[in-house]
């Protein structure tokens, strides 16, 4: 089975990241992805239906991933977006500390589909600001924590990044 297809029986639909990916692409804005379908470049994979992004500039995003068939909610932080049909969860952040991303970023295949991956970096510094948001959900938070120690066992130049005393499992590996 190709990756392709492993990810349309999860999602349900044929080709919704590479239609994220096009949205994208056709709004001319800097992107990159982010969140774990991004950690999983640089890690073992694992599932996830969560498909994040960072944006430099966001005016044409909504408009385009409407002309692509999403149907997208608009908040103050973030744009959610769906294809009909799809479990893929599109999220776009608007949060001005990762306009940065996408200019860091390196291509990389994820499920078939060519597009900028957010720099390991910037991953690690994703995941420990969604540590500190206090208004996050406690199964986020978990996965955040196993992904930053998923990435510090494969890349121990990681290490340094992650503060002393936040992650036993990576304080272990200091």
């Amino acid at each position: 089975m190709t990756s392709e297809r492993f990810l349309a029986g999860l999602t349900g639909h044929d080709n919704d990241l590479q239609l994220v990916a096009q949205a994208l692409k056709a709004a001319a804005v800097p992107f990159c992805l982010i969140g774990g379908l991004a950690m999983n470049h640089y890690v073992e994979p694992v599932v996830t239906l969560d498909a994040d992004f960072a944006v430099a500039g966001h005016s044409r995003v909504a408009q385009a991933l409407r002309d692509c068939g999403f149907e997208v909610e608009e908040h103050p932080y973030s744009l959610n977006a769906q294809l009909p049909g799809s479990r893929l969860r599109v999220q776009i952040t608007l949060d001005e500390r990762y306009q940065a991303f996408p200019a860091r970023a390196v291509m990389a295949e994820i499920f078939g589909v060519r597009l900028p991956v957010a720099a390991l970096q910037d991953l690690v510094q994703g995941k420990l600001w969604a540590l500190a948001d206090p208004r996050r959900r406690a199964s986020k938070k978990a996965k955040d924590k196993a992904d930053l120690i998923r990435v510090c066992e494969s890349h121990a130049r990681i290490i340094p990044l992650i503060p002393p005393g936040l992650l036993p499992e990576v304080d272990a590996l200091r």
